[in-house]
């Protein structure tokens, strides 16, 4: 486990890790986490069913990767561990594989003990630092990944945290820096929220979240096809989360309703 010392927990404000957690049935949140989850939900009824979804577009990307290859794996914005974790889903299938989270939140580094009980065979590691902050997690990732050769990239539900200015997030721009530095054969994997699929729930959901402190970007088809610039994207391409390569669960859940995230993987050529 590598990186500074975490900030002091906070609870005195919702956080976006724990507010997902809850949606997940997690039990790592505080009042505060539930009453802004709670809030969203009664705005956007789609919120749980698209957590849900987000978490097995991660399985599905991740098990589609693994079995095509790929051996090392980079996750930013890991979140509260929740079971299977990328680095389980990853191994089953190659048990060499390894895996690097890298999440900037105290709590998650509190549970990154749980992150890093991989297979013999392989090998998982914590990076505490900010996805703002390129230099320091490739760094550091690259203490337990090889950057010369393919790696797995991902970043799920995470972007719509980030804006797009010049001079702030500069969210396209984040995004290019960590696919310049990766090695062709390398994979990008994506997904955000969209107000595309049900504008005005997102809307209500976004001005909540922003109220609590947490800025919030949903982004139309065009702006999130756009982190994929320059790459090749995997079939289906850019689509609905629950529509990437959905197994039986995700068929269900697609009858249930809308889920107004979009998710893609894309291939560094």
């Amino acid at each position: 486990m590598t990186g500074p010392d975490a900030a002091p927990l906070d609870t005195s404000r919702p956080h976006p890790a724990r507010v997902y957690d809850w949606w997940l049935g997690g039990k790592d949140n505080y009042p505060v986490d539930e009453e802004l989850a709670r809030r969203i939900l009664a705005a956007d009824d789609t919120a749980v069913r698209g957590a849900r979804a987000n978490r097995r577009f991660m399985h599905r990307a991740v098990r589609t990767l693994a079995e095509a290859g790929i051996r090392q794996f980079l996750d930013i914005g890991t979140g509260i561990p929740t079971e299977p974790n990328l680095h389980q889903v990853a191994q089953a299938v190659a048990p060499e594989a390894r895996v690097v989270y890298a999440d900037n939140d105290p709590i998650v580094l509190r549970h990154a003990e749980a992150l890093l009980h991989g297979s013999a065979e392989g090998s998982t590691d914590y990076v505490h630092a900010d996805v703002r902050d390129p230099d320091t997690i490739l760094r550091l990732a690259g203490e337990s990944l090889d950057l010369s050769r393919p790696v797995a990239l991902s970043l799920v539900a995470l972007t719509h945290y980030l804006d797009d200015a010049a001079d702030g997030d500069d969210v396209h721009g984040l995004l290019r820096r960590y696919v310049d530095a990766l090695a062709p054969g390398s994979h990008l994997v994506l997904s955000q929220v969209t107000p595309d699929l049900n504008p005005e729930a997102v809307g209500r959901a976004a001005a909540l979240f922003t109220r609590s402190g947490t800025p919030f970007h949903p982004r139309s088809l065009g702006e999130f096809s756009r982190f994929f610039d320059g790459l090749e994207l995997l079939g289906p391409g850019v689509i609905p989360v629950t529509g990437w390569r959905p197994d039986s669960q995700d068929v269900a859940v697609q009858a249930e309703g809308v889920v107004p995230v979009y998710a893609g993987v894309a291939r560094k050529v």
